[in-house]
C-alpha cells in the first residue's frame, strides 16, 4: 500500500518567515499541535502571483466560429489567456494549514463520505483514493477512465460537462463556516479552527511583482545578505516589511450583497475546504439525480460531469444550475459541453449536441483527454503545450550558448543535451536519482552538501502510462514523432556538437 502524504514539507521559496528544515520538525510539531497556540497564532501576509495560460480554442466572432488565441467579448477582441491567481503562505503558516488539513479535518471528512459509497465515489479531486489493487492512489487518468468506461457501458447517453465560474474567489464565508463545523461534528468552530477560518477569509497579501524592487527583478544583494545570516526571507523581520513602501492588500472581493467572499487558491487547506463547501450540492445530486434518475455523477473540483439519457438533458442541467445557485455559485454557460454518444456504423461515436444540431466526431474533453467513443487521445492543447515548452527550452539554451561565445570570445560552444533529452524525449521516461548540491549559510559560513533527488519521469512517461491505463494505444501514436521534432528544433540553432554530428552522418 502506498504511503499517505506527509504534512511536513520543507518549502524552498523565500517568504516573510524563515524556512523550516527537517531538523526542527519536532519543534514545529510541538507548536502547531497545541490548539491553544494555534488559536493565538498570528498569520503573515500571503504572496500573490498570477499564472497565465495561453489558450487556443474555438471562439465566436459575430457568428463565425474560429480557432484563435483571442475571443470577442462585449464587442471587443480580447485575449483568451486564462489567468489563475495563486497565493502562498509563509513556511510556518503553511505547516499550520497542512497539519490541520491532513491530521484533523481530512479524517473527519473521509469518515463522513464513507457513510455513503455513491457520494464518496463521486468526489474525486484533492483526495487520496486507493486503486483496486491497493498499491497506489488514483490520479486523473483513473478518474477519466471511470467516466469513459461508464459511457462505453451505457452506449447511448449524453455527457454533460459543467464548470463553476470563479470557484475559489466566490465561496461564501458563512456557508463555508457552517460546512466546516458540520464536518467536525460541531455547531460552531473551536477557537483554533476559527483562527484558521479568519486567516483564510480575511487574508492579506503582497504582490510578488512589488517585491521585485530592482528594475523588475529581486534585490539579489539583499537576499544574499539575509541568507548569510541564516534567513531565507525577503525581509529581516515582519516589521521591516511593515515599515517599507510595499503595499499590503486585503481581500476585498464582494458578492452582490456586498459581503466578503472567496478563499485563496494555493494554500494547503484550500482544496479541502472547497470540497467541504460543495458537500450539500454533492448530496443533492446523488439523492435526486443518481438514485432517482440513474444519472452518473462525478465532480473533480469545479468540473462537473453527468451522464444521462438524451431526454433528460434539460432536467439535469436545470437541477444542477439551481442547486449551485443555492450555495451562491454560478455555472459558466460558455464552458458547458453536451456530448452525445451513440452507436454509428458499428462503433460508439461522439457528437457535439448544439440545440437540435449534431456535429460528428467532436470529443468529450475531460481531465486532459479527448474521448471519441471509439478512441481516447491526449487533449490537443496539452500536447501543443509540451512541444511549445520543448522549443522554448532549446531556444533559451541557444541564447545562453551565444552569451558564452560572446563573453569568452569563442567560435563554437556545445549544447548540453542530457537534460533536454531527459525532459522532452523517451530517454526521460524511466525514473532515476539525480545528484544535487545544496548550499546554505551556517553562522555566516558557506556550507555545500551533496545529495540526491528523485526524478520521476517526464511528460512522456505520464502519456505512456495513460495509454496503458486507458487501454488506448492511439495515445502513444500521438507522440511517435516527438524525437524528430526535438532533433529538428535543435538543428535550427548553432551548436557546435550538433554540427559535428550532422557532418559525421
Amino acid at each position: 500500500m502506498r504511503k499517505n502524504k506527509d504534512w511536513f514539507k520543507d518549502r524552498g521559496y523565500p517568504h516573510f518567515s524563515n524556512r523550516t528544515p527537517l531538523s526542527i520538525r519536532k519543534d514545529v510539531t510541538r507548536y502547531i499541535s497545541d490548539s491553544k497556540k494555534v488559536s493565538q497564532h498570528s498569520f503573515y501576509p500571503l504572496i500573490f502571483k498570477e499564472i497565465k495560460q495561453r489558450r487556443f480554442k474555438e471562439s465566436d466572432f459575430n457568428g463565425e466560429i474560429r480557432r484563435s488565441h483571442k475571443k470577442l467579448k462585449k464587442g471587443a477582441v480580447v485575449s483568451n489567456t486564462k489567468i489563475r491567481e495563486i497565493l502562498y503562505a509563509t513556511h510556518i503558516d503553511a505547516h499550520v494549514y497542512s497539519y490541520y488539513t491532513q491530521k484533523i479535518i481530512t479524517p473527519k471528512y473521509e469518515e463522513y463520505l464513507k457513510r455513503n459509497a455513491l457520494l464518496s465515489d463521486s468526489i474525486t479531486a484533492y483526495r487520496q483514493i486507493e486503486t483496486d489493487d491497493k498499491l497506489k492512489h488514483k490520479n486523473n487518468v483513473h478518474f477519466a477512465k471511470d467516466v469513459f468506461d461508464e459511457i462505453k457501458r451505457r452506449k447511448n447517453c449524453v455527457a454533460l460537462v459543467l464548470d463553476i465560474e470563479n470557484f475559489f474567489p466566490s465561496l461564501n464565508h458563512k456557508k463555508l463556516k457552517l460546512a466546516w463545523a458540520k464536518i467536525l461534528g460541531n455547531k460552531s468552530l473551536s477557537k483554533d479552527h476559527f483562527n484558521l477560518f479568519k486567516a483564510i477569509t480575511r487574508f492579506s497579501y503582497v504582490k510578488l511583482n512589488d517585491l521585485k524592487t530592482k528594475q523588475g527583478h529581486f534585490d539579489e544583494k539583499e537576499l544574499a545578505k539575509h541568507r548569510k545570516s541564516g534567513k531565507h526571507t525577503f525581509f529581516d523581520s515582519i516589521h521591516e516589511l511593515l515599515d517599507s513602501d510595499i503595499i499590503i492588500h486585503k481581500n476585498q472581493k464582494l458578492n452582490k450583497k456586498k459581503e466578503l467572499v472567496g478563499i485563496p487558491q494555493g494554500l494547503p487547506i484550500s482544496a479541502l475546504l472547497a470540497n467541504i463547501y460543495m458537500l450539500t450540492f454533492d448530496e443533492a445530486v446523488i439523492n435526486e439525480l443518481t438514485l432517482k434518475k440513474d444519472v452518473f455523477y462525478r465532480r473533480y473540483s469545479d468540473d462537473i460531469v453527468l451522464l444521462c439519457k438524451e431526454n433528460q438533458i434539460d432536467l439535469v442541467e436545470d437541477f444542477v444550475i439551481k442547486e449551485v445557485e443555492k450555495i451562491e455559485l454560478k455555472i459558466s454557460k460558455e464552458k458547458t459541453e453536451r456530448t452525445l454518444f451513440k452507436i454509428s456504423n458499428g462503433r460508439l461515436q461522439s457528437f457535439k449536441k448544439d440545440g437540435c444540431n449534431l456535429k460528428k466526431n467532436i470529443p468529450l474533453n475531460y481531465l486532459g483527454f479527448e474521448f471519441y467513443g471509439y478512441q481516447t487521445l491526449i487533449k490537443s492543447k496539452n500536447l501543443s503545450k509540451f512541444y511549445r515548452e520543448m522549443k522554448e527550452t532549446v531556444k533559451r539554451k541557444s541564447k545562453r550558448v551565444e552569451y558564452i561565445k560572446d563573453k569568452y570570445l569563442l567560435d563554437e560552444a556545445p549544447l548540453f543535451k542530457r537534460k533536454i533529452y531527459r525532459l522532452y524525449s523517451f530517454k526521460g521516461v524511466k525514473s532515476r536519482t539525480l545528484p544535487v548540491k545544496r548550499t546554505s549559510f551556517v553562522n555566516g559560513v558557506v556550507e555545500t552538501k551533496t545529495g540526491e533527488r528523485k526524478f520521476r519521469g517526464n511528460y512522456l512517461r505520464y502519456a505512456y502510462r495513460a495509454s496503458e491505463e486507458l487501454e488506448a494505444p492511439e495515445i502513444k501514436r500521438q507522440l511517435r514523432n516527438h524525437w524528430k521534432i526535438l532533433q529538428k528544433t535543435i538543428n535550427k540553432y548553432d551548436f557546435s556538437n550538433v554540427k559535428e554530428k550532422e557532418a559525421s552522418n
